[in-house]
């Protein structure tokens, strides 16, 4: 993707909403954390995080009661915590590959109930809003292929909420595609953290071109 100029007239003021995608200051080893390193890219902007450690989807709605009265965009990574919770699925025996399908089927469509109705609150607001995909696990990882496999339905569950409500995507899996994004299984590193940071602020600049450009609110991808 063409990198994404951030160089916009004025300044703004970005939320972060989610789980501990963001609020990674305990895993980073007193390195920056998302917010700080954001804050970096977007030095002319305030950058707030009400994101939440451990928070599963249903806990953004809680997050927005406190969404600050100037914010100008907000950014939501959550579901991970929500896809852990299903976690014992992958050890149910059932007796075909389909039933195991339907299996994580009928919880990915639990969660995209849950996805649906949070993301709706949130463009409620009526603020340019992003979403984030739930990444995989580093590429090293005991059974990640496994893993890979099964969040596919957690995010389209994801994907399908943001481009059918014309929300901005940000892909993590693409973004942290690296052992060294990850400080630990489900946390990003500092080093992670700046790739997310950086697509956080080219989403602030790409959503401030596309309102001047565009009559209607459209998903923007951002992917690296």
């Amino acid at each position: 993707m063409e990198e994404l100029s951030t160089a916009v007239a004025g300044n703004g003021h970005v939320v972060l909403l989610g789980d501990s995608i963001f609020d990674n200051g305990a895993y980073v080893g007193g390195s920056p954390d998302v917010v700080a390193q954001l804050r970096d890219e977007l030095p002319d902007w305030r950058c707030t995080l009400l994101a939440v450690d451990g928070d599963v989807t249903p806990g953004v709605l809680r997050q927005l009661a406190s969404l600050p009265r100037d914010a100008t965009h907000v950014v939501v990574s959550v579901g991970g915590n929500d896809a852990l919770g299903y976690a014992p699925l992958l050890e149910q025996r059932t007796s075909s590959v389909g039933e195991a399908l339907a299996v994580l089927g009928a919880a990915a469509e639990r969660f995209a109930g849950d996805y649906q109705a949070m993301l709706d609150a949130v463009k409620a607001t009526g603020l340019p809003s992003a979403v984030c995909t739930i990444y995989d696990t580093p590429p090293s990882q005991p059974g990640q292929k496994i893993i890979k496999a099964a969040l596919c339905l957690f995010n389209d569950a994801i994907t399908r909420a943001a481009f059918s409500r014309g929300a901005g995507l940000i892909d993590l899996r693409l973004i942290c595609s690296e052992d060294g994004d990850y400080a630990n299984p489900i946390e990003p590193s500092a080093q992670g953290g700046q790739k997310i940071a950086r697509a956080i602020a080219g989403f602030t600049g790409a959503a401030q071109t596309a309102a001047v450009d565009l009559p209607e609110p459209t998903s923007i991808v951002i992917s690296g």
